[in-house]
């Protein structure tokens, strides 16, 4: 059976859009992909990610907040950055013909206002992931 490609999400905290980004691609994905998550330091799983993933029918619950592993992202096929700083911090690859992109968006974590408008910045990120990782399978990577 040939190996399934690596996707290894990085954030900053591996709190809210790694761990979308890895739901999705799980979900979405099938079984095409091997795919995980982590952030520069470990700052625990968002409530409201869980909450506004669930709404998506993508439950997340299980999944841990991780540092980034030096193993698994030196045997990462697509390493996909998801903020600034993780993309400007992130360990340097090793030479195994992996691919780095970076797809910014905003950390929904740091939204401020009402419950509701909070949660609304949750909805807004999560979308746009969403919509990027089916662009990702659409384009057959």
């Amino acid at each position: 059976m040939p190996k399934k490609p690596l996707i290894y999400f990085l954030c900053t905290g591996n709190s809210c859009r790694s761990q979308m980004a890895e739901g999705f691609m799980r979900s979405l994905g099938g079984d095409r992909y091997e795919v995980r998550s982590a952030g520069l330091e470990a700052h625990g799983l968002n409530p409201l990610a869980i909450q506004v993933m669930k709404e998506a029918n993508v439950d997340i619950r299980s999944h841990t907040s991780d540092v980034i592993d030096p193993d698994t992202l030196n045997r990462a096929d697509y390493v996909i950055t998801l903020c600034g700083h993780a993309d400007e911090h992130c360990p340097a690859i090793s030479g195994n013909g992996s691919v780095k992109w970076h797809w910014g968006f905003d950390d929904p974590a740091k939204a401020s206002g009402t419950e509701e408008e909070i949660l609304n910045q949750f909805r807004a990120v999560r979308d746009s992931i969403k919509s990027r990782i089916e662009q990702f399978l659409k384009e057959g990577k």
